[in-house]
Formats: structure tokens, sequence, C-alpha cells
């Protein structure tokens, strides 16, 4: 299969050059958006179709500073009162809804921050999304790293402190299936007390046995909710299915996972629209799962090898900041992460405002966290996802969040 070339080797052939001419111009080679994929699990639920109806009828310059005002007043809000918050209307107000989303995260949240790290495990990946290195037209170099490799990054990590841990792949399901995974998170287990995972979406049973393996949390960005910009950006592989992509975290809740998270990837299409999209997935899904952990983030595109333009369209950090407050006042008490795609300023604020979670000692690539925590050169290394903007070791990010006032939580969850 060409695309197993691809991802091996990461040398375009003259066919395989063809063939990303031809789906890059040509919608017609590309096959259908919204149609599952063999293997692909579907299941009875309405929450894609009350997201994308609240998503395409939002008319965000419609709102005006009465109705962000009244949205202010309000002690709890709907959608309509987000969807105001979200509004350009809404600028001016950004220091009046910081004060009253730094009060609501106090009030449910204490001054803790919470912090984790990700480790990538494999960067191979089969899927054509333009905006992302690890995509299988992407000359990068590729790495897939062994139980025993593996093993020894996760000590790493866990000698610096870090008690959560991320795992990410590439999307592989060739290279990196669900055993492979499965054998990670149990390692993961031996060493630190809580494991989430952001791989492809899956099926609940593959969800069950991970979730058996000691997974507790899953991580899916649906990138962008706008499911034409979608089909425009993501022109191979399984990830090309939007829907089955939307309902991975139910899929993961129904398999046993304690808890999810929800992302867009601010400035693939219109932010605003994307922004309200991820919260009412978050919304959607707690009222039908109560018992459920929820959390979301909203990430903002960052360059990648071989692509140093790609950067958001129109999202500032000011914007940034009004769409973290904007969820903090709908959805109390859910999860906020930012990454470590943003300045370490931004990050030292926010976290005293809005958000609740943060990453540190981040790296992107495959098999360097050797390197990262102790300066000791790896033997071999795979290439990272995007450039990271906040490279704060886990030990310096500790003491700038205690020297902010807040207190660093490693750990809330225990297992008896």
């Amino acid at each position: 299969m060409e695309n197993e070339y691809l991802i091996d080797s990461g040398k375009l052939s003259e066919s395989a050059l063809k063939r990303k001419h031809e789906l890059e111009s040509d919608p017609a080679a590309r096959t259908d958006h919204m149609k599952y994929m063999e293997g692909q699990e579907r299941i009875e639920s309405d929450i894609l179709e009350k997201v994308l109806s609240q998503m395409n009828s939002y008319d965000y310059e419609s709102y005006t500073a009465a109705d962000v005002t009244r949205a202010l007043q309000k002690d709890s809000l709907g959608v309509e009162e987000l969807k105001a918050l979200l509004s350009p209307a809404a600028e001016p107000f950004l220091e009046q809804m910081a004060e009253k989303a730094r009060i609501e995260t106090r009030k449910h949240f204490g001054n803790t921050v919470y912090l984790f790290t990700p480790l990538y495990i494999a960067n191979y990946c089969e899927n054509y999304c333009v905006y992302c290195g690890f995509n299988c037209y992407n000359d990068i170099r590729r790495m897939k790293l062994s139980m025993e490799q593996i093993e020894h990054e996760m000590q790493v990590i866990a000698d610096s402190g870090m008690e959560e841990i991320l795992i990410l792949t590439g999307e592989s399901r060739s290279k990196s299936d669900v055993k492979y995974i499965g054998e990670a998170c149990k390692l993961a287990r031996k060493y630190f007390r809580m494991v989430g995972i952001e791989v492809y979406p899956m099926n609940v049973e593959d969800y069950r046995y991970l979730h058996e393996c000691g997974v507790d949390y899953v991580t899916v960005f649906q990138e962008t909710y706008d499911n034409v910009k979608y089909e425009q950006l993501h022109l191979l592989g399984h990830k090309r299915v939007f829907p089955y992509r939307f309902e991975a975290q139910e899929r993961a809740l129904m398999g046993g996972m304690r808890g999810i998270a929800c992302s867009a990837l601010l400035g693939l299409s219109d932010f605003r629209r994307d922004a309200l999209a991820s919260a009412l997935h978050v919304y959607y899904l707690q009222r039908k799962y109560p018992h459920a952990e929820v959390s979301l983030s909203c990430p903002r595109l960052r360059p990648i090898i071989n692509n140093g333009k790609i950067n958001p369209h129109d999202v500032g950090e000011r914007q940034l900041c009004q769409i973290l407050c904007a969820y903090r006042l709908f959805l109390p008490f859910a999860g906020i992460t930012v990454s470590s795609r943003e300045s370490e300023s931004f990050r030292n604020g926010i976290v005293k405002i809005a958000a609740t979670k943060i990453s540190a000692g981040v790296s992107t690539g495959i098999g360097d966290h050797e390197s990262k925590y102790s300066g000791k050169e790896s033997a071999e290394e795979g290439d990272e996802q995007f450039e990271i903007n906040d490279s704060r070791s886990f030990g310096d990010m500790y003491r700038d969040m205690a020297a902010e006032g807040l207190q660093p939580v490693l750990n809330d969850y225990l297992y008896v």
C-alpha cells in the first residue's frame, strides 16, 4: 500500500507526489468525509446534530454590548449568554470577564493548578492533514519506541516528580495498534497515578480494553467543527471521517473511561464558532453523562517542520483569554487545560484566571526525554509534531506556579 510506504520512508515517489497533488486540487479524488469507513463503529447519539445546529446558526456579529452586560449579570449562563461572551461585542468587557472568571475558578478549584506532561511514543501517521507535522506526506524522521524505550522515558519523567502522563501517538493503526498502546499504558500505571491518552479515535471495545490497561481519560481534538473546512484540511486517512472523530469521546465514556477532553485547534477555521462548538460538545456530554469528568482546551496552531508559516488566523492572546473566560463562566466545574503551544507569560497569567491544568517538561518529539531532562544525548529521536512555545522543565514550572501564589497539584485521585 502506497500510504504505508510513505510513513515508513518519508520519501515521496513520483506517484506519491502525483497522488498528493490530486488530493489537494481535486475534491472528487477524496472520499466522502461524512461516510463511516469499514470497521468504524456508529453509535446512536444526537450530540453532533445539536452542536452543529447551534454553531451553524451562530451570528456573533448580532450580539451587542447590552447582551454582554446581561450575560455578565447572571449567576449561571445558558447557551445564549455563552454566545454573547464569545462575540466581538464582549472584547471591551474582557477585564470584567476575567475578574468574574477568576472568582468562579477559585470558588470551585481554589488556588490549585494541575501539572502533567505528554509522552509521544510514535510519530507514524496514515492521515494527510495539511497543517500537522506528522502527516504522511511530510518528510520527517519517523520513530516508534520499543517497550524498553517507553519504560526508560517514563522512568526519566517519573524521576522528575511528575505523577500524571498523557501518552500520544501519530494516527497509524498499522504502526501503533491498540495492543501496543495498551502495553504502554500498563507500563505507565507502574510509574504514574494518572494516565491519559491522545491517539486515534477507536471503537467502544478498544476503549474498554485500554481502560482495563490503566487509562483514566481520553483526549481527542476535533481540530475544527466546521465540517466544510474539515473536509478541505483532512484529505486522506481514517481521520477524514468527521462524525466518527466527533463521537470518539462518547464512545470512550461508553467504554468505561472516567474522563474525556474536547478541543478545537483554533486558527483552522472561524475561531469563534469553533470555540462555541467545543464548549457545547463538553456541555452536552456533561448533561448526558453526569458522572464523567469533562475538560476542554483551546490550543492554537503552531509552526511545523517544513512549514514555518502555519500560525493561527485572527486569534491573538486577547481573543484566547476571552474564550477561556467564557468557558469558565459557562462550564464552572469543567477542567481547562492550556498547553505549551502558548507563551510562558500567557500561561502564568491565565492559570490565575480560568485555567486549571498546565503541561510541563514538554517535548513533542519521540524518544528525547533523556536529553531534555538529563542533558544526555539520545541515540535516536523522532521529529516533533509542532513547535512548542514554553519549554520550562517540570521543576521550573512547579516553582513558577508556587511563586505566583498557586498550589501545584500532581495528582488528586487515589485507587483503592
